[in-house]
């Protein structure tokens, strides 16, 4: 089965360019943005050699995973493009519950459970499922914004600070290219509605409803210090807000999050 984008994509004119392997969607759409692409334009892969993930992890896609990057160019501040990651999350989300519908049936109770992960991963009973990056570079015509979306739909990276998993683990007999068809079509969706930040609102709440570890205790490693209170709401500038012991409401731009018993763990 080859990659090709779903019928409100197509519909909705994006481009795509499919890789049968690359070293990174990212890299690819970066470059391509600095020939002067402007997008919007989806870059696949189902297997990537040298992505790299947040704080400049390796961010590996072993053949049967899918590695997805969109670019488009927009006249928005970087701030702002910041923010289209919770709308990158949802579509995921979104996509994940229409490939998952089989699973759901048959698995019932034993059926998988996503959840969205401050800022831009998506959870499996508690495991990483998807992370989610956002680069930006100024170009002529304004800021190109490249969204890179990583699934482990066949094998799962050990190792990680959050336990990783995939979707084959999970019971989710599904490929990256059916994956990806899904997700054309449900990122146009939330594109739609975050509409160069002006809809974030609505993100943000349809965001909250899915949230992991909302209200609960949370511990964010920023690098340099430990934060520990309960994870109380986004912002609309998507901070993350914690409540500290004090009653404290302390924004956070950044940060490993650990929730629940494993916080004082993982920050350690």
């Amino acid at each position: 089965m080859a990659f090709a984008l779903g019928p409100c994509a197509s519909a909705a004119g994006y481009k795509l360019a499919a890789f049968e392997r690359t070293g990174s969607t990212n890299t690819e759409a970066i470059e391509h943005a600095r020939s002067g692409e402007r997008g919007p334009m989806w870059f696949v892969t189902s297997e990537q050699t040298a992505g790299r993930g947040r704080r400049q992890r390796a961010w590996i896609a072993p053949r049967g995973n899918l590695a997805a990057s969109i670019l488009e160019v927009m006249d928005v501040a970087p701030a702002v493009a910041a923010t289209l990651g919770f709308a990158a999350g949802l579509a995921e989300e979104a996509a994940l519950e229409k490939v998952s519908a089989e699973a759901a049936l048959r698995l019932g109770e034993g059926r998988p459970r996503y959840a969205l992960k401050w800022p831009n991963d998506v959870l499996a009973g508690g495991k990483k499922l998807v992370g989610i990056g956002l680069e930006a570079e100024a170009v002529n015509g304004g800021l190109a914004v490249v969204v890179g979306i990583g699934t482990n739909v066949v094998a799962a990276p050990e190792g990680t600070p959050t336990p990783a998993v995939s979707l084959a683990a999970l019971g989710v007999q599904i490929s990256a290219e059916e994956l990806f068809t899904a997700l054309s079509d449900a990122w146009v969706e939330f594109r739609g509605i975050w509409d160069n930040g002006r809809g974030f609102a609505e993100i943000r709440r349809r965001w909250l409803k899915r949230a992991a570890g909302l209200g609960e205790k949370v511990a964010i490693h920023t690098g340099t210090m430990t934060l520990e209170g309960v994870f109380d709401t986004i912002d609309d500038a998507g901070c993350l807000i914690v409540r500290t012991a004090e009653g404290r409401l302390v924004p956070v731009a950044a940060g490993e999050v650990f929730f629940g018993p494993v916080a004082s763990v993982g920050a350690a």
